[in-house]
């Protein structure tokens, strides 16, 4: 039985009313998103600071308010309609989606996508045909593409139906339908509400990163929603299936294995006491590495060239050299630190996924259930935050898990990098480092006032959890 405060108590009638007034407001800024793109009005950080304001504040209606068989279908309406709004628009932000579609148009030629740059000779015969796809893409006179196989093999068959950049953008939107299918099935087994999902239904990042952009991180983001999907229901190879199919999408899932592991059943468990590591099921893992080495090995007849720019980009972002990566720079301003190097900080790095590593494998080994989300959501936001990416879609990965396990300490990573990569702060360089310090104190700030309410959890009264068997239409 839910229990609010009188002056909290609201009709799912007020809820629904709430939604279809901020959801207009989302849908009129994601028009005018594509307005900005031509002309300036108010400005991209305009359209992000008004996206954001609407999106928190849908999300505080849905979890301390009641809903009905008529809530859902708005949420599903409204994000679906944000995101049509953008799909036929050219992108923005980023030019990576026109070479989704070129790399997929060149393995129809029967040529191994990393065997030659887009500005090769020996492809000047597809440039005429294609020649949107190729006057648009980025680094196309020295860059071997970077995508993994799976994501190949994903270019492969979209472009198969259609070789456009709006086709490839609709993919990826199409995938966004199977992560929201994925996070309301492990909802619904967990006992929470579907329309929780607004909180990824509605996310604006979403719409201006796939929607608008069409990044292949879509992709990555159903497999790992169906990963952990599977990972609540002990379906070990299922989940390693999806967990590898992200990972040959765009590598950074792996981090997430750890927290991905199952136990032995029972019986197993009971004859390996003792054995830490016979006491595990590791099928998992082998699916997840099997699928990688296969994935490899399709398009091994280039060599090394396999790997494509992943070498060029690693040092193209400053990796190598730490110049990247804003903790260390932020550690070096302190008096005599200045030369600390970046070796230091990739140790500090191993002690701290290594001290996540032995949290997520007890929490596997000592609970059930959906206890594994935590170890997942931390292993996946310390990547972030140690990693410090310079670009908005590295961190939409995070949306899926947030609409799992809401936190304030995360919403506010989420919400202020994408707000601030909108602003003049996005430059790389000092204004980069800027926004960076600006960023990290509202997360801190954020963990502190989340570890306060985690402590005095007095904001439970206001939160609504309603039966989910009430909500089928």
């Amino acid at each position: 039985m839910t229990k609010t405060l009188s002056w909290h108590a609201s009709r799912a009638w007020q809820t629904n009313a709430a939604l279809l007034l901020i959801g207009a407001g989302m849908l009129a800024l994601a028009r005018q998103l594509v307005s900005e793109n031509d002309h300036f009005t108010i400005g991209h950080s305009g359209v992000s600071g008004y996206s954001v304001v609407l999106y928190i504040a849908a999300i505080v209606i849905i979890l301390m308010s009641e809903v009905d068989r008529f809530t859902f279908p708005i949420i599903l309406a409204v994000a679906v309609a944000c995101r049509l709004v953008t799909l036929y628009d050219d992108p923005a932000m980023s030019s990576d989606v026109y070479r989704y579609a070129w790399d997929g148009v060149v393995q129809h030629a029967h040529i191994n996508p990393y065997r030659y740059v887009p500005g090769d000779k020996a492809l000047a015969f597809l440039c005429a045909p294609n020649q949107d796809l190729f006057d648009n893409m980025n680094r196309r006179d020295y860059a071997h593409t970077i995508y993994p196989p799976a994501a190949q093999f994903l270019f492969y068959l979209i472009t198969f139906i259609s070789p456009t950049m709006t086709f490839m953008k609709t993919a990826m939107v199409l995938f966004e339908g199977l992560t929201l299918w994925a996070l309301m099935a492990l909802l619904r087994e967990m006992g929470v509400r579907r329309e929780q999902t607004l909180i990824y239904a509605w996310c604006p990042i979403l719409v201006w990163e796939i929607g608008d952009s069409g990044h292949l991180d879509a992709v990555a983001m159903a497999f790992i929603a169906l990963a952990l999907l599977f990972r609540y229901r002990r379906k070990p190879v299922l989940t390693g299936l999806f967990l590898g199919l992200a990972v040959m999408t765009k590598m950074y899932p792996l981090v997430l294995m750890p927290a991905l592991m199952m136990k032995k059943d029972s019986k197993s468990q009971r004859r390996d006491a003792g054995h830490p590591i016979f006491g595990w099921d590791w099928t998992m893992p082998a699916t997840v590495f099997g699928l990688i080495v296969a994935g490899y090995a399709a398009y091994s007849s280039v060599g090394k060239l396999v790997f494509g720019f992943l070498g060029g980009y690693v040092e193209e972002e400053g990796m190598q050299s730490g110049a990247r990566y804003f903790l260390l720079q932020l550690t070096q301003e302190v008096p005599g630190l200045h030369r600390l190097p970046a070796s230091f900080f990739m140790g500090f790095c191993v002690v701290v996924f290594g001290a996540l590593t032995v949290w997520a494998l007890k929490v596997a080994r000592d609970s059930d259930g959906s206890a594994f989300l935590g170890p997942a959501f931390a292993l996946a936001f310390a990547l972030m935050l140690l990693f410090s990416p310079h670009y908005p879609w590295y961190i939409v990965w995070l949306v899926p898990l947030l609409a799992l396990v809401p936190s304030l300490t995360v919403l506010t990573y989420v919400s202020a990098f994408f707000y601030l990569y909108t602003t003049e702060l996005a430059e790389p360089g000092p204004k980069m480092f800027l926004a960076n310090k600006y960023l990290y104190a509202m997360v801190l700030g954020a963990a502190i006032i989340e570890a306060v309410m985690r402590k005095w959890p007095v904001h439970r009264h206001y939160l609504i959890q309603a039966d989910p068997a009430r909500e089928t239409l």
